[in-house]
């Protein structure tokens, strides 16, 4: 197995073909999964290099238009093609706000994948500064403080269209009180190029 080729060029966009190959691929996993009770074991000898660039990647899955697992990394670790494979697994089998994925609905699923751009801290003085240092609609955010953690990909915007809104939920997410505000509160924000059948 050929090991992950060096971060390049993480703002491009991935070809049309390559889109689909890792689309068949998240699916292929979820196959594996049910068959075998675990992730597949991917050769990346015969991948493309830029798929064996180290990023990391989100994979959703919904079911009838709303959410049915969704798992990722926030920081890249391994090749774009493991990254994906493993997260589609772990979406299907392993997402705790879900139950395993069953066969019957496999061939029903919408799978969608997020790949994310190196993540930039924001500097701001108070939350009034932080939320004019956002992008609605483009950005997604890392938000942590106090031991925790929360993320909230750019695709939250469309439930979530509102700035404040969209700090308050994430705060919740990451286990803190919506109108919490520390000295300490640190936040980053990504890009990332989604695409899903």
């Amino acid at each position: 197995m050929r090991g992950a080729v060096a971060p390049g060029d993480v703002e491009r966009e991935l070809a049309p073909q390559r889109r689909r190959h890792l689309l068949t691929l998240a699916r292929q996993s979820i196959h594996h999964g049910l068959a075998a009770g675990r992730a597949p074991r991917l050769d990346t000898g015969a991948e493309p290099p830029e798929l064996l660039v180290r990023r990391a990647a989100f994979v959703t899955l919904e079911l009838d238009g709303r959410l049915r697992g969704c798992i990722g990394h926030l920081e890249a670790t391994q090749p774009l093609v493991l990254d994906v494979s493993d997260n589609a697994f772990a979406a299907a089998f392993q997402d705790p706000r879900f139950p395993p994925v069953t066969a019957p609905e496999l061939d029903l699923l919408s799978i969608s994948i997020s790949v994310l751009a190196p993540a930039k801290e924001l500097s701001f003085a108070d939350e009034a500064g932080l939320l004019a240092s956002i992008a609605p609609g483009s950005d997604g955010l890392i938000l942590a403080d106090a031991g925790r953690r929360g993320t909230f990909l750019p695709s939250v915007w469309e439930q979530l269209p509102e700035p404040r809104d969209f700090l308050r939920r994430l705060k919740e997410k990451a286990g803190l009180p919506g109108d919490h505000w520390s000295p300490s509160l640190r936040v980053w924000c990504y890009r990332t190029e989604s695409f899903g059948n």
